[in-house]
């Protein structure tokens, strides 16, 4: 956005809008299908989400609801990865689920490749190693250090978000400490 003049942090501030957006939109549609729901954001708005208190997340996961991390760190300058690794650490969970626009981690743009190699899982160092870009290093290195293993696959086709919490065989890529 800089190249239409907006200053870096006030973008930042911008994209983490977004992810409350995105949050509250998520919390409709699993509600909708029955799902207990909690947003929390790093950004108050208490008429549309409960601030992030890591005690209050955690109580919320113990009584069987998903809670939905919204405004990424409330903190320009950090991406939306590093954010889910540090509340993922911070509430101990078991996975990191990334959610992108391609099924998985490859060793090439699927896109722009015919030919690239979808990885069934990798490791985080083979992850860094081959310079994948799956995760900025600041994500990636928490992840790896609090043994968080991360899920990559794709929002698409429907029903595919169910399958990857299932942990559905053949949805996307895990990476762990060991492939």
């Amino acid at each position: 956005m800089e190249e239409l003049g907006t200053e870096r942090a006030a973008a930042d501030y911008i994209g983490m809008l977004a992810t409350i957006m995105n949050a509250l939109s998520l919390q409709a549609a699993l509600e909708g299908l029955g799902v207990p729901t909690r947003v929390q954001t790093s950004i108050a708005m208490p008429e549309v989400a409960e601030p992030y208190i890591r005690r209050k997340a955690v109580r919320h996961l113990e009584k069987g609801r998903v809670v939905i991390f919204g405004g990424g760190t409330g903190n320009p300058f950090c991406t939306t990865d590093t954010a889910a690794a540090l509340r993922a650490a911070e509430v101990d969970a078991e996975v990191m689920l990334k959610a992108t626009n391609v099924d998985g981690v490859y060793d090439a743009d699927p896109k722009r490749h015919a030919s690239a190699r979808r990885y069934e899982s990798l490791s985080f160092d083979e992850a860094e190693a081959a310079r994948l870009g799956v995760m900025d290093r600041t994500a990636v290195t928490m992840c790896r250090e609090n043994s968080i293993p991360v899920l990559v696959f794709s929002l698409q086709p429907q029903g595919n978000v169910a399958a990857a919490l299932r942990g559905a065989p053949g949805v996307g890529t895990l990476i762990d400490k060991s492939p």
